[in-house]
Parts: C-alpha cells; structure tokens; sequence
C-alpha cells in the first residue's frame, strides 16, 4: 500500500538531533540539527504534509558549532534547547543554549521558500544553560506538562535544575545535585518523567539508571547494571507511571517498574549493535520505537506491559449475542509482544528515533549520513488497536 510508504529527506551534513515540535499539536513537525565540523551547523525545520506526503523543510543556522541533542519546549513552538560543541583554547567543551526561532516559523505547514532565493535565518539565543565549572552538557529535558519554564541539564556528573525566567532570557540555577562514586562519572541521557507531578527525573550513567526527585534533588532509585555496557537512552512509558525503557551498548532494551529494581520486566533483543535510543508512542504505549547503529529502526508491540494488555475491553451490553460473546472472551487473553515491523531504509547508525506529537501513527527516524525517514506504523496494526 502506498500510503505506508516511508518518505525520505536527505540533509547535506551529517547529524544525529532529532526532537519533535512538541507544543504542536496541529502540523506534524520534527527539528534536526546537523554536525558539521568544516562549516555553520544548522537546524532543518521538517514540515510533514500528511495529505500530499512531501516534506517542506526550513533551515535555520546554529552558528555555535555542533549539535549533539536538541529539545523543543512544551509550552512554546518557538523556543528550543541544543547540546552542542564549542572549542575555546583548542578544548572542546559542549554547551548548551536555549534559542527562539523567527516568528515566522513557529507554526508548521507554511511552503518552504524557493532555495535558491532563500537566505538561511539565524536562531536568536535566550540564554546559557551552562557554566564552565560544571562540565560538559549532555542533555537538556523540559518539565513535559509544565509552562516551559523549568528545565534539567545533564553536565558531566552533575544534574542541574535552572528556571527560565519571563521570555526564557535569562535561566536561573535553582537547585542541582552531584554524582558520588569513584571514577569519573559522567550522565549519557536523561528524561523527566509526566508523572507524579512532574517531580522525577531518570537519568543514565554509565551502566546505571537513577531516579531524582526534583524538589529535593535527591535520589529516589538506582539501578546499577541495569545494561551490561554503557546505557544510551531511556523513555517513560507516558500511561503507567512505574514504567520505564532504557537501552544501551550491550544491543537490549529493557523495560523496568522503578517500584522493584532487581530485575527489568521484559527485554528485548532484536538490534545486533548499540542501541541509541528508544521512545514509547504518547498515546498507545504498547507501541515502542528503537534505533541502533546495526542501521535498522524496529517498531515493537509491547502489549503485555502495556496499559491495555487485553486490548480494549467490550461492555457486557454490547455482547448480547451468545456468540459474539464468545469472540469477546477470547479477545481478553493477553496479546503477546513481537516485533511488527524492522524499517531498513538507513544505511548509517540510527542515532534518533521519535514519534510525532500531532499523529500518533506518525514516526521519524534519523542516521548519522543525515538522511531522515518519516514512517507511519502499518495501517492493519492501527486498526487493531482503534477498533
């Protein structure tokens, strides 16, 4: 079927940041920043038409130098955070900055301007996210349901708290809290978490995921060993509050109830090289996204630790029919999880994955050469899960 068909766009520079627009609702619209050494690094604006499935796209430049994660605010379509490399003194440190985009391109799905005729435009800096003293910068995540305005920082071993004060130009350091151990401990990711307020965070380091609890910063779990090897991402289930994917280097993801740390609940082990990143869909969380240097994007059924492992249950009244009440009974046994589909239209190290926050049956996909895939999840699978 045509309309399962992945269309692809291809960036110039090499890149491996990818965020959606997170407060758009309406256009299907995801940011990507580029790596480039020799030249000004960018962030491609992709406006997915749905409709007429073409991509219009807009360039904006990041004259800071390169990027290495990008995070859109969930309150303001306009502003967005990037982790990105800066040389002083011929050190390379990374930093991280929070940034407003013309006006003009806050919303989604206007035309992309003739190229030729284009001159690319240039994000306005609101503020540092960052002092020297506390390292390098990992990554940036937003409060997810909050106003934009609070915002945690991953900077070597250090996790920091900051306010963004009225229009974001300014961000105060409001609390933080150190890794203790030996060695030189450093964060590789982070997520805050929807639930419980909004006053948890996970983080990875190394092979260990931790929980924080924002108001005190203070942690509330560890999981140490959580993977073999390095721990590379990790993902909130969005409906139970408990439940928490992570992935790594020893090519798994797992699936972990914070409330009982010993053993992950499930874990998969489709990818055959590092797994990069790993997000579950915002509106039916059985659905998981991973993407892996093995090049392959893998979209997973995760129903039995989903929200609805019976798949949506049918109302007595609408079961008269002795016979249709059969049928029922046996669409109560749990599906089983399996892979649904492995997406192989990268030839390079998938190093983002992430779903649309305006169609839930809308993903992106990004590899390191630059080329970005949007899919959508199989029409027959949808169904399934609608009807």
């Amino acid at each position: 079927m045509e309309d399962d068909a992945p269309v692809i766009y291809g960036l110039e520079f090499q890149a491996r940041a990818l965020t959606p627009q997170t407060a758009e609702a309406d256009a299907v619209r995801f940011l990507v920043g580029t790596q480039s050494l020799k030249y000004d690094n960018q962030i491609h604006i992709i406006d997915f038409d749905d409709e007429n499935n073409i991509i219009n796209k807009n360039v904006l430049l990041h004259q800071a130098g390169e990027i290495w994660h990008i995070s859109a605010s969930p309150a303001d379509k306009g502003v967005l955070a990037t982790c990105y490399n800066k040389t002083s003194d011929s050190r390379v440190q990374a930093r991280a900055a929070v940034w407003r985009m013309p006006k003009e391109l806050e919303s989604g799905s206007q035309e992309s301007p003739d190229d030729s005729a284009s001159t690319a435009q240039t994000l306005e800096l609101l503020c540092h996210l960052d002092n020297a003293a506390h390292g390098s910068v990992a990554c940036v995540t937003w409060e997810p349901m909050g106003d934009g305005k609070k915002v945690i920082s991953l900077a070597d071993n250090h996790i920091l708290l900051w306010d963004l004060q009225e229009s974001s130009s300014q961000a105060v350091l409001a609390s933080s809290a150190s890794l203790e151990g030996k060695g030189q401990l450093k964060f590789t990711s982070g997520r805050w978490s929807p639930h419980h307020n909004c006053t948890q965070v996970a983080t990875a380091s190394d092979t260990t995921l931790r929980g924080w609890d924002t108001r005190s910063m203070s942690q509330i779990y560890c999981i140490e060993n959580a993977h073999a090897q390095l721990v590379r991402d990790l993902d909130f289930n969005p409906n139970k509050q408990y439940y928490l994917a992570s992935c790594g280097d020893d090519c798994k993801v797992k699936f972990w109830d914070t409330r009982n740390v010993t053993e992950p609940v499930r874990t998969l082990e489709e990818h055959s090289h590092w797994v990069w990143s790993v997000r579950y869909n915002h509106s039916h969380d059985q659905l998981v996204l991973t993407g892996s240097s093995d090049s392959r994007v893998i979209l997973s059924n995760m129903v039995s630790i989903s929200s609805e492992p019976f798949g949506h249950l049918v109302d007595d009244d609408d079961a008269s029919d002795p016979e249709e009440h059969h049928a029922d009974e046996k669409s109560k046994e749990p599906l089983q999880d399996n892979v649904i589909a492995t997406y192989e239209e990268h030839e390079d190290s998938v190093y983002a994955v992430d779903w649309s926050s305006a169609d839930p049956w809308l993903f992106a996909s990004l590899s390191y050469d630059g080329r970005l895939v949007i899919n959508r999840v199989p029409r027959a699978l949808k169904y399934h899960i609608l009807l």
